[in-house]
């Protein structure tokens, strides 16, 4: 093999990031019970910002005999992967258990090889770095949501997670053997050559397609694959939920844009269709299902699946301005979403962790601040101008329309419209509820991240300029 095949340096910040995951595993380890937790937590942090100047400044090309790709569109990927992991690190440092007992020190390690796993899946360029890079993602998550083991929550949101997430491992692996035995080969390069020097497509191969959306959609918690969301997402410990909301569903979204633009770029007609109905089921069902909710952790989490749906309008709409749409409606959802789970992990009383929405009333009164970065959030989540939200859902609804979705575009807004119910009740209870107890004194690091991202959420508008350049330069190489 030559030095050229190989170019292990394209994969220098994936290979820094995980020696820096050994060695914080080591320090930790040698610190006395109890003791480090904060210095590897910090250690993660300096790891993430590393990696993510390694990121900024990694040239194009090919790796590893052409399994292992960089461009614009791994870059970009990668940077919101980083950023959903830092923010979530930097929520673990004032998180506390109902024994108020701080996260154990592995928790930043997890994130960090989660990340990892991330990273390698927003460079996939075959088949099998992409199951590689899913399984360890999905692996490091499956024993965050486990963190607490006396919480019986937290161990059934592990189990849970683990059960059907290895059943939608088993349904990819499936759909990518397909693949292979129709196509010969799992590099998407090879596959781009197969497709197009036949003339009739093969069942199987349509087949094995179909069962790699499967088990894509599952990461994303599209419906119907959505299941595991809310009852993961209550269990999990706040701060792995907000992991959990942000970088792994980047990096799957990075698997999906890679693949169904790449390798399967020409069935586009093909699949088209399969995108419209999994965008359409999620956005209705998670606009619905949301509404009873009076956990906000579960209302996050159906908001979540509706946010998969309308990110998927724009791999609908299969152009590159559809593409384009997708990146910055994630950049979008990186922001509000990450400012939320801030807010939610400062929901205490008397020490304890409280999560109903009735626990919001007066905090208009009690705590404006952290009140009015909620409400941001809440109208952002919306859709209202001019913060990022909008942007987001402007720009994929524009893209499904420039490419005649207009069913499509017609659902969305509907559903938009019913979403906004559930998001201005908890707007409702914070200002116009009567008063219950307020709650604890927020610590500074949950402060800075709900203030900065509540900033970022209102001056999007500043960054739209650069960020649709960048996004527009990432999608023009995922379409190279």
């Amino acid at each position: 093999m030559s030095a050229a095949s190989v170019n292990w340096t394209l994969a220098l910040p994936e290979i820094a990031l995980a020696l820096a995951g050994l060695v914080i595993l080591v320090f930790g380890v040698l610190q006395r019970e109890g003791k480090g937790i904060v210095s590897c937590t910090l250690l993660t942090v300096a790891a993430f910002v590393g990696c993510g100047v390694l990121v900024a400044l990694s040239p194009d090309g090919m790796a590893y005999a052409g399994t292992f790709v960089n461009d614009g569109f791994a870059r970009f990927m990668k940077m919101l992967a980083l950023l959903g992991g830092l923010v979530a690190l930097v929520l673990t440092l004032s998180y506390r258990t109902e024994e108020r007992t701080p996260l154990p020190f592995e928790t930043g390690v997890l994130i960090l090889f989660s990340t990892l796993g991330a990273l390698i899946m927003a460079s996939s360029a075959n088949l099998m770095t992409l199951f590689v890079g899913l399984e360890l993602s999905s692996l490091s998550i499956y024993i965050l949501c486990a963190l607490e083991r006396d919480d019986v929550t937290s161990s059934e949101a592990g189990l849970k997670y683990f059960v059907l997430g290895s059943l939608a491992s088993g349904l990819l692996l499936y759909g990518m053997s397909l693949i292979y035995g129709y196509a010969g080969t799992m590099a998407y390069t090879g596959l781009i050559a197969a497709i197009q020097q036949t003339a009739t497509l093969p069942t199987g191969l349509m087949v094995g397609l179909v069962f790699l959306v499967v088990g894509l959609s599952f990461k994303l918690s599209v419906v119907p694959f959505h299941m595991w969301t809310p009852d993961v997402y209550q269990g999990a410990p706040t701060p792995i939920t907000a992991y959990m909301a942000g970088a792994p569903k980047f990096a799957a979204f990075a698997l999906f844009l890679r693949v169904m633009s790449g390798p399967f770029g020409s069935m586009a007609p093909r699949w088209q269709i399969l995108i419209e109905t999994l965008s359409i089921l999620s956005m209705v069902y998670g606009a619905f299902a949301a509404i009873p909710q009076t956990n906000i952790k579960r209302l996050m989490a159906y908001s979540s699946i509706g946010h998969m749906g309308y990110a998927l309008m724009g791999l609908a709409a299969a152009s590159t301005n559809g593409v384009r749409a997708t990146l910055v409606y994630l950049a979008a959802y990186l922001v509000m979403n990450a400012g939320v789970f801030a807010v939610i992990t400062a929901m205490r009383r008397r020490g304890h962790e409280v999560t109903s929405i009735s626990d919001l009333a007066g905090l208009g009164r009690t705590d404006p601040g952290l009140a009015a970065a909620l409400a941001v959030f809440m109208f952002s989540m919306v859709g209202a101008p001019p913060l990022a939200g909008f942007f987001g859902k402007l720009m994929v609804f524009a893209a499904a329309w420039q490419s005649g979705l207009y069913v499509l575009v017609a659902i969305g807004a509907v559903s938009s419209v019913i979403g906004a119910y559930y998001y201005l009740r908890v707007v409702k209870v914070m200002y116009f509820d009567a008063s219950a107890e307020g709650l604890d004194r927020p610590a500074r690091s949950l402060l800075f991240v709900s203030g900065s991202m509540g900033l970022a959420t209102v001056f999007f508008i500043l960054a739209l300029g650069p960020l649709m350049a960048m996004a527009r330069q990432a999608a023009l190489a995922l379409g190279g």
